[in-house]
């Protein structure tokens, strides 16, 4: 971490190319983006050089603010004993998750399905490997906020205004977008302006947008805004089918470390069912952490062992190829993830809906 800055310059050159990449989606030749059969078919115990030699594998890791299982994880201890352990690099601007995974600048990153789906299109080395949040109408996955000022009150008063969210090619834009066109909004008629979460409520507040999409937790904090005034939520447009924040990781990585990804997944899945069963003490974690009151920090539910499902991969690749941005056929749903790695899982491919099943203390 003391060397990330040294670390951050000389990589920009191949970071921008990257970030280029990732952004363009064109058909490109396309290159291995899965993790090893060979490594899945001895059933996660084949080892890398380090863990062969009975070191702990330290897997890069951005340290951002926000709920996320990997620093639970760490706080609850479930990466003692294993085979690896988290090397926290800095904070990573979400925009930049998955094309550093690509390059392997990082070896784990959270970012939405179709982020995913776009860099595997266009050749990047990297594998959903576990599911992610479960969006319910008590613990969405995002929520939509205006001022209260009574100027809008339905999505049609969204033309010719500005709508922030946190990055282009994920689910605030696609999401929103499909359903603005279903309640007869025309989208070309919206600016949409790029601002990260922890600072919408304030550009929202102060007239820079007329719209803020903003993802938990930070959304607990403009619901108690008594100047904004919130309109919906993630589950009232889709009932969360778009909302799976899965984790993936660098093709190379897995190959190396067959056994620290497991570790990983076995881990997060373990915080995932416990941040489930003890929403409170979850959130008291994350508020320490933030540093702010616990009563703004959303809640966050998990689906069940973190096991990936197929329905959100499909919904994703289907609007991606509506809007051109892959090309049809480009990428299949089995391209985009495995559960090879996850114990908890007893199939291979599941395809129930992600939000069925959940955990009555969860619902």
């Amino acid at each position: 971490m003391e060397n990330k800055q040294i670390r951050w310059h000389a990589r920009t050159a191949k970071l921008g190319a990257v970030l280029a990449l990732a952004v363009a989606l064109t058909a490109c030749g396309s290159s291995s983006n899965g993790v090893s059969k060979e490594a899945a078919s001895q059933g996660g115990n084949a080892k890398g050089s380090s863990d062969a030699e009975g070191k702990i594998v330290e897997f890069k890791y951005p340290n951002n603010p926000g709920f996320d299982l990997v620093y639970l994880a760490d706080q609850l201890g479930y990466f003692e004993g294993t085979t690896t352990k988290p090397k926290y690099v800095g904070k990573v601007a979400a925009p930049q998750i998955i094309p550093l995974i690509g390059t392997g600048d990082i070896d784990f990153g959270s970012r939405m399905v179709p982020l995913v789906i776009s860099a595997i299109a266009s050749g990047a080395d990297i594998k959903v490997v576990s599911a992610g949040g479960k969006t319910l109408q008590e613990a969405p996955h995002m929520k939509y906020f205006v001022r209260d000022d009574q100027s809008i009150q339905e999505p049609k008063d969204l033309e010719g205004k500005t709508i922030g969210f946190n990055s282009f090619g994920a689910c605030a834009e696609f999401v929103s977008k499909k359903w603005f066109k279903e309640q007869g909004v025309d989208i070309s008629k919206i600016n949409f302006l790029v601002v990260p979460d922890d600072k919408q409520e304030q550009t929202l507040e102060q007239g820079g947008i007329d719209l803020a999409i903003i993802h938990a937790p930070f959304s607990g904090k403009a619901e108690y805004n008594d100047k904004l005034l919130k309109l919906w939520s993630d589950y009232d447009l889709d009932r969360g089918l778009g909302g799976m924040a899965p984790y993936s990781v660098n093709g190379k990585f897995a190959r190396e470390h067959p056994e620290a990804v497991k570790d990983f997944v076995t881990a997060i899945a373990k915080t995932a069912n416990w941040v489930n069963d003890n929403p409170e003490e979850a959130k008291e974690i994350i508020a320490k952490r933030l540093g702010v009151d616990v009563k703004y920090v959303d809640r966050f539910a998990y689906i069940d062992d973190l096991i990936v499902t197929e329905d959100p991969i499909q919904y994703y690749i289907d609007i991606l190829e509506n809007y051109d941005k892959i090309p049809k056929g480009k990428v299949t749903v089995k391209d985009v993830y495995t559960n090879e790695f996850n114990p908890f899982a007893t199939e291979p491919t599941a395809q129930a809906d992600h939000n069925e099943g959940g955990r009555d203390s969860a619902s």
